[in-house]
């Protein structure tokens, strides 16, 4: 089971109904398509840069993640 997926929320927000927030990696999907969108990226191979904020929230998504399965925090190295 990995964060990738959109059907993996946290019990204690959950509402049936309405979207719900996810542990998927939605700021980088947000973050290509607007680069898209303006031109600045055909959408082949390779991609463009991540920026520092795309790579910190995609990442706090997983380690969150990560934590709330687990229980404890994984040590990045960062």
């Amino acid at each position: 089971m990995t964060p990738d997926s959109s059907r993996f929320w946290a019990s204690d927000v959950y509402a049936p109904g309405r979207p719900q927030p996810s542990f998927d990696k939605q700021p980088l999907r947000d973050y290509l398509d607007a680069e898209r969108r303006a031109g600045r990226w055909n959408g082949d191979a390779p991609p463009p840069p991540l920026s520092d904020s795309v790579v910190d929230a995609t990442s706090k998504r997983y380690l969150e993640a990560y934590r709330l399965i687990t229980g404890t925090d994984l040590e990045t190295g960062r």
